[in-house]
């Protein structure tokens, strides 16, 4: 009878060593679960926040302005890259914002970003593609960044032009860069260099 006795006590141990496991993993698992949103929602805001490329252009011009604007550039080796050419040799243009036209975020952005980043002369361009009919000239911003060895944008240049009449382009900047992303001391400029609006196409 003593056996027995033991042996009840034995799987009752067991018994409650296995239902406190099974808690635990459950308890882990529902833990997880409520994580996962948060988790996926951190990914996401990273990712909206994180611009690909190793060269990235970016152009603002104010949400309440209905104008359309486009975001012209030009790397060594490369033709021209803007909305009617919007992939090139390295550089890629994002989106062709054309003011509140089919945008449904509200705001007036365009991006072009480049894979790799060669040593030689870059261009940056805005040109008023629509009509602007306001009395008012529009300011449209223009930052360009270098992504450095640990992931993260480092800006380099930034500018501010204003543009007023219909099939206006202005040259933003004028650089030259490093095989390693340094802007050359002395090779940043504004000399005008057209890519939609030259009379013979682009200008050398």
């Amino acid at each position: 009878m003593q056996g027995l006795e033991d042996f009840d006590d034995a799987a009752g141990a067991g018994t409650v060593f296995r239902d406190v496991l099974m808690l635990t993993l459950v308890g882990f698992v529902a833990m997880v679960i409520m994580l996962l949103p948060h988790l996926n929602q951190a990914k996401l805001e990273k990712a909206e926040h994180t611009a690909p490329g190793h060269l990235v252009v970016e152009m603002h011009w104010p949400s309440e302005m209905d104008a359309d604007i486009d975001l012209w550039v030009k790397g060594p080796g490369d033709a021209p890259v803007g909305f009617y050419n919007p992939d090139g040799n390295a550089f890629n243009l994002l989106r062709d914002d054309r003011g509140e036209a089919s945008d449904a975020t509200g705001q007036n952005y365009e991006v072009s970003y480049r894979r790799g980043i060669a040593p030689g002369e870059y261009t940056v361009n805005a040109h008023m593609y629509g009509a602007w009919l306001e009395p008012v000239p529009v300011p449209v911003t223009i930052v360009v960044s270098v992504r450095k060895r640990n992931d993260e944008l480092r800006q380099i240049l930034r500018t501010q032009l204003l543009l007023s009449r219909h099939n206006q382009e202005e040259t933003a900047f004028r650089f030259r860069l490093t095989s390693t992303g340094e802007v050359v001391p002395g090779s940043v400029n504004t000399l005008t260099r057209l890519m939609v609006t030259a009379p013979d196409g682009w200008e050398s």
